[in-house]
């Protein structure tokens, strides 16, 4: 289904082909995409490509809390943490994913996870730790970004420790554990690399 030979499951239980989820309802899936990766820059544009993921994400309603590019495999790959409002309820859900592009397919490896009937617990503590001025900031990658979900200073991972239980901290820990375990195709390995959207 993907070319994803490997990757270590522990804790995860398979839900249908290429989705998993664990006791504690994180979803790990991966997928395989036959297209030239939708994705709007080449990974080395790494400013521009940081722009545009950033507007992409608010324009959709979401929020882009960070996005580095880095390895999977030995292949370049882009990493990406999101959090989206959960459809008809309060609260939000979070997804890492790394996605590796070759020219004309890719693969991505997503983990995301929910807040329960408890949310902004994380939000309201650190708001009253740092204050409502030092709260808020423009975003990293768009300064004059509007619209989508606000950023902050209480997704940035040195919060991660005092909220182990939070659903962003599952997925940032989860995704750290899963990356080096990934192994791909050789074939996929050889494809020629992503040379920019089409």
């Amino acid at each position: 289904m993907t070319p994803i030979t490997s990757l270590d499951l522990t804790g995860f239980t398979e839900r249908e082909p290429g989705v998993w989820s664990d006791a504690r309802n994180l979803v790990l899936s991966v997928h395989f995409f036959p297209l030239v990766p939708d994705l709007p820059a080449r990974l080395e544009e790494g400013e521009r490509l940081r722009s545009a993921l950033a507007h992409s994400v608010a324009g959709a309603g979401g929020g882009l809390i960070e996005t580095v590019t880095g390895e999977v495999d030995g292949v370049p790959a882009l990493r990406q943490l999101v959090k989206v409002p959960l459809p008809g309820r309060r609260g939000q859900a979070f997804l890492g994913s790394w996605t590796v592009p070759r020219a004309g397919c890719s693969t991505v490896v997503k983990v995301q996870a929910a807040e329960g009937a408890t949310t902004g617990m994380r939000e309201a503590t650190v708001m009253a730790r740092v204050g409502p001025a030092d709260y808020f900031r423009p975003h990293p990658y768009a300064p004059g970004l509007e619209g989508g979900l606000p950023y902050h200073v209480a997704d940035h991972e040195e919060w991660d420790a005092q909220f182990p239980d939070h659903p962003l901290t599952r997925v940032r820990a989860a995704l750290d554990r899963i990356t080096p375990t990934v192994a791909l195709d050789e074939r996929f390995r050889a494809l020629p690399a992503f040379a920019g959207p089409a």
